[in-house]
């Protein structure tokens, strides 16, 4: 089934070329079906480029899908145009009557912010108390899931010694879980973190569960049991040259940065990047909706309780 995006978004072009089924609003009215309602809080610095990832994997399930772009009225990004944002993302205060099947909420690059210095710290806090009534399933990415622990649970972020950079192997905590359905033993995810969150801290917690997790990384994706919030502390949706394009912005900028580990070729920045992780990222996103949104949603919005 198609994902319905606008005529003129640029990921749109891109996506066609890659097979990924997209229709217009125009055609989706026609459909006769209730399509999931997806909305993304985008906090990334370049939203193109996270609105395409996050896209193309929402975008190859079974599932038709309308996509909500969401942005922040307490910060304008600097890196993506106001024309761009205008025309395609709404704020909070515009759809905050709706409600939705699912929300995905990114990372954003502020990770060594203390929570109360992120500009848009007490908007963040209104969205995701919203989101109880207003969201079936939440999908918190990176940052984004640190946050959400840290609102809900009290669950702190912590400095690491030097960031956490590259592609490691990965493991499933608990083999029985849904979410992880047809996930080899091990696979490969692409992490990119200056903070972390601490596996003790999770377990004290009655109500989550760890997932995965990696020797080298730790923690990957931690749920809530009543599987209405999952938090993924890595970059699944990453494409092959992320790491890449964060690799030479540093570089350029004379951020002290080491080569992300297992990444490069002969750790050579001159060789491409190999993509190892698609397939598990589209199992990911796959799950998430088909699982977590589209088995258990209401048919009726309106008639979810408050978890």
């Amino acid at each position: 089934m198609p994902i319905n995006i606008p005529n003129n978004l640029p990921a749109r072009q891109r996506l066609e070329d890659e097979n990924i089924f997209v229709i217009s609003e125009e055609q989706a009215i026609h459909q006769d079906i209730r399509a999931l309602e997806v909305v993304v809080l985008n906090l990334m610095p370049n939203k193109i480029d996270t609105e395409t990832q996050l896209i193309r994997l929402l975008g190859n399930t079974p599932l038709q899908v309308n996509i909500t772009l969401l942005t922040t009225a307490s910060y304008e990004s600097k890196n993506t145009s106001k024309a761009h944002l205008l025309n395609f993302y709404q704020t909070w205060d515009q759809i905050k009557e709706r409600r939705f099947d699912g929300l995905i909420i990114t990372g954003a690059p502020i990770e060594q912010l203390p929570w109360e210095e992120v500009i848009y710290w007490e908007e963040l806090k209104q969205i995701l108390d919203w989101s109880k009534k207003h969201v079936w399933s939440s999908f918190y990415i990176c940052w984004g899931a640190q946050a959400a622990l840290q609102h809900f649970y009290g669950v702190e972020k912590y400095d690491l010694s030097e960031k956490k950079f590259g592609v490691y192997v990965h493991k499933k905590v608990k083999h029985d879980s849904i979410i992880m359905r047809g996930f080899d033993e091990e696979f490969r995810v692409p992490v990119s973190r200056h903070t972390e969150v601490n596996k003790e801290d999770i377990e004290a917690i009655d109500s989550l569960d760890i997932l995965s997790e990696a020797e080298e990384s730790g923690l990957y994706i931690v749920r809530d049991k009543s599987a209405r919030r999952l938090f993924v502390f890595n970059h699944s949706e990453y494409e092959s040259d992320s790491l890449k394009k964060e690799y030479e912005r540093d570089v350029a900028k004379e951020v002290p940065i080491r080569l992300p580990e297992n990444y490069f070729p002969d750790d050579d920045p001159s060789k491409e990047p190999v993509l190892s992780w698609r397939a598990h990222s589209n199992l990911l996103y796959n799950n998430w909706l088909n699982y977590y949104v589209y088995q258990s949603t209401p048919f009726d919005l309106s008639n979810f309780p408050e978890d």
